[in-house]
């Protein structure tokens, strides 16, 4: 531990926590503030459990100490009030040693730790710090949440089409419940993205979400990976091993290409998905398992069903809600905000200070049919900009299959797909004048609709012309 005393260096390094102490003995609070602000800790004292109340609904504090008997309110309700105002602070009780039984009842109640009088600044010091870890821990972990819910969750889905905002509307409706989810579409639409996604909005966010890839594994390890087996089972069993049912236990398994799944193990995994328990390979002995699980696909089940590849009752009992990912060709709409979100991430990524992508460009991305879907896209636009030299990615850093991309007639630049690569003033001119054709007129429904104030309304119809 720091030494309390400052040296020739100075005082110690100002603390990250802030410390509240409640007690109604004057002497004793400010020594013990006094032992705690010597190795950097701001403390605030309270001298009455009143007071102490008062502070922590009024004020923020990242550890309390406060007495656990007191005239007034005593250190029980100090605590109480505490958890409620200040839920991520850390209390610990002071007590003397016929109270100690009750100091253990707080910390049945929520208290992190108890001192018993009389106690030692190194004690008290060492206390504060496993509780200062303990506030750290916890706004590591809230923070990490936080970043997988920008990365997973449906902030993390970049578009712009009325497709995919129809998508996620009904994504964030499925995603609280327990219900199975079959997802389709072509490979590189982002099917894993959007397990992902109703994982981290669901109750189970804070249990795992296990992905395997049914198409990637060896039909004869299948049911291995899928349920584990058990050591001698195969030749190559040396070990138990937990298979990805067990491992997701509580939590949330995506099981992607579903439709390559062997037969044999179809009918295996419609027994677990009914009866809620499984046997390892190998094994005779049956356990619970608790999962909700996700599937994908980018093939037609029902016509593997007809062709005998897939089993009809697996089918039903995975499509209780089926969601389709809509190929990029279908939502050309989002390769602007797809593109815009590439960019920054490998900027960031490769130590790039790309700043735009020329319209030309622009209108080769939006003409080309992407068969590879957002996947391709997200590797063309790396290609890009680890190639780029000019800071700007122009036609010059283009990847071959899109250097001689020339516009589809069949895809229109009629309306706003017609905008890509325009001005900002074009684009707002645009949506004035369509809205303003879309009300017959009405400027008061028009600003409306824009959500700007009529004032605006009339500079921009000023601006453009339009007046």
């Amino acid at each position: 531990m720091v030494d309390a005393k400052k040296t020739a260096d100075g005082p110690p390094p100002a603390h990250d926590m802030r410390v509240l102490i409640v007690d109604n003995d004057h002497a004793l609070a400010h020594s013990m503030a006094e032992s705690l602000e010597r190795v950097g800790y701001p403390c605030t004292v309270a001298t009455s459990g009143t007071e102490g109340v008062s502070r922590v609904e009024t004020d923020q504090f990242d550890i309390v100490f406060t007495d656990l008997v007191m005239s007034d309110i005593d250190g029980m309700g100090v605590l109480a009030r505490t958890r409620k105002a200040l839920p991520d602070a850390e209390v610990i009780v002071v007590t003397g040693h016929a109270s100690v039984p009750k100091a253990v009842q707080a910390m049945q109640q929520g208290a992190f730790n108890f001192l018993e009088k009389p106690t030692t600044p190194e004690r008290m010091r060492a206390v504060a710090e496993k509780a200062a870890d303990s506030v750290r821990l916890r706004r590591e972990n809230l923070e990490l949440t936080q970043r997988l819910d920008e990365k997973f969750g449906f902030e993390g889905i970049i578009y712009a089409s009325s497709k995919m905002k129809d998508l996620i509307d009904r994504l964030k409706r499925i995603a609280p419940t327990d219900a199975t989810v079959l997802i389709t579409g072509e490979n590189g639409t982002g099917k894993e993205l959007v397990a992902q996604a109703i994982h981290q909005n669901s109750p189970r966010k804070n249990k795992r979400i296990v992905a395997l890839n049914a198409g990637a594994v060896a039909q004869n390890l299948v049911e291995s990976e899928l349920f584990g087996h058990v050591k001698g089972a195969f030749t190559d069993a040396v070990t138990d091993r937990v298979g990805a049912f067990e491992y997701a236990n509580g939590g949330t398994l995506f099981l992607d290409e579903i439709g390559d799944m062997p037969l044999a193990t179809q009918i295996k995994l419609l027994r677990v998905l009914e009866e809620h328990q499984l046997t390892r390979v190998g094994d005779n002995k049956p356990s619970k398992v608790n999962v909700r699980m996700i599937s994908a696909t980018n093939r037609d089940l029902e016509e593997s069903i007809k062709q005998g590849d897939f089993r009809q009752d697996l089918y039903f009992r995975l499509k209780v809600v089926t969601v389709n990912l809509p190929a990029l060709r279908e939502r050309r709409e989002d390769i602007v905000p797809l593109t815009e979100h590439f960019r920054k991430q490998f900027n960031k990524r490769h130590g790039k200070t790309i700043k735009t992508v020329s319209p030309a460009v622009m209108r080769k991305l939006f003409a080309y049919e992407w068969p590879g879907n957002v996947r391709q896209l997200r590797n063309a636009i790396e290609t890009m900009v680890v190639l780029d030299a000019d800071g700007l990615l122009d036609v010059d850093d283009l990847p071959p299959e899109l250097m001689d991309v020339e516009e589809s007639p069949a895809v229109s630049t009629d309306g706003p797909l017609g905008l890509i690569g325009q001005s900002m003033d074009s684009i707002e001119k645009w949506a004035v004048e369509q809205t303003l054709k879309l009300t017959s007129g009405n400027r008061e429904e028009t600003a409306r609709i824009l959500e700007i104030g009529a004032r605006t309304l009339y500079r921009k119809l000023d601006k453009y012309g339009l007046s």
